[in-house]
């Protein structure tokens, strides 16, 4: 488990103990002082006599499959709407995405990956709200202010 602090502080501890540790003092005696196990003072001394490893250029796991530009790409096309890639109603599952993404770049998606892809563009996940076409906002205004008390009233 990640002791608490930020980055900078776990250092200057890391540096209160090396400063001890020059001092002559023990492992157990500079762990005691700093707050921290005899177990990470020693992890410490250990780390700084081994020669530093070259960072990774890039994280882990697969490369995407999409460029840059081809997901700038994406996100103008899915900003047109549904409509303009010829879908009945004007709203995006992943599915859909998935299938013009196949039509723009010719790469396969799993709904999941699109899922994944579209969170690291900014995009969230929304619900349409579904209205009936016979709804008459008047009636329920109506209704809340004069029925719904009076049937309050006598329940």
């Amino acid at each position: 488990m990640r002791p608490y602090g930020t980055s900078e502080q776990r250092a200057t501890v890391r540096g209160r103990a090396f400063a001890l540790l020059a001092k002559g003092l023990d492992s157990a005696e500079v762990a005691q002082r700093v707050g921290v196990t005899e177990r990470s003072v020693r992890r410490w001394q250990h780390d700084a006599r081994q020669p530093k490893r070259k960072k990774a250029k890039r994280g882990p796991g697969r490369p995407s499959y999409l460029s840059a530009k081809q997901r700038r790409q994406l996100e103008k096309a899915l900003d047109q709407g549904a409509y303009a890639h010829g879908y009945a109603e004007d709203y995006w599952t992943a599915d859909r995405i998935g299938h013009v993404i196949w039509e723009l770049f010719g790469v396969r998606y799993e709904s999941s990956s699109v899922w994944r892809l579209l969170q690291r563009l900014g995009w969230s996940s929304q619900k349409p709200q579904r209205q009936p076409l016979e709804r008459d906002d008047e009636a329920i205004r109506h209704w809340k202010r004069y029925v719904w008390p009076r049937i309050k009233k006598v329940a």
